[in-house]
């Protein structure tokens, strides 16, 4: 238990290093990705405002593959970047959360961009 802890809090510090650099603005919001032992969960953000615009998760009936594997990934990405085109947004920039660029998070990431977001 004490190690799991331990690499959250490294994950953590990662993604507080990545947030300084990276900020969502309304002509390109930040999608970010945060994964869990269960499902991944990916959200676009306008950080100017301070709001939500997009959201999705593998737990969601819409996605085909539900759970946590990288297919699950690939069919989040697909939803995420179907509802993010229905809203207007083509472009974002990428925030992977502390994760690795691996997986996952790689998976949804490629996906998200082979239908229709740029990053």
């Amino acid at each position: 238990m004490l190690e799991r802890n331990r690499r959250n809090e490294h994950r953590r510090s990662i993604h507080a290093r990545i947030r300084r650099k990276v900020r969502g603005t309304q002509e390109r919001p930040r999608l970010c990705v945060y994964r869990s032992l269960t499902c991944l969960y990916a959200q676009i953000v306008d950080d100017a405002a301070g709001r939500t615009l997009v959201a999705a998760t593998s737990r969601e009936k819409e996605c085909d593959k539900r759970g946590k594997n990288v297919e699950a990934a690939k069919a989040l990405g697909l939803l995420l970047a179907r509802r993010a085109r229905e809203k207007g947004i083509e472009r974002v920039v990428f925030d992977r959360g502390g994760y690795q660029y691996h997986g996952r998070v790689r998976a949804l990431a490629e996906a998200a961009r082979e239908h229709g977001l740029k990053f």
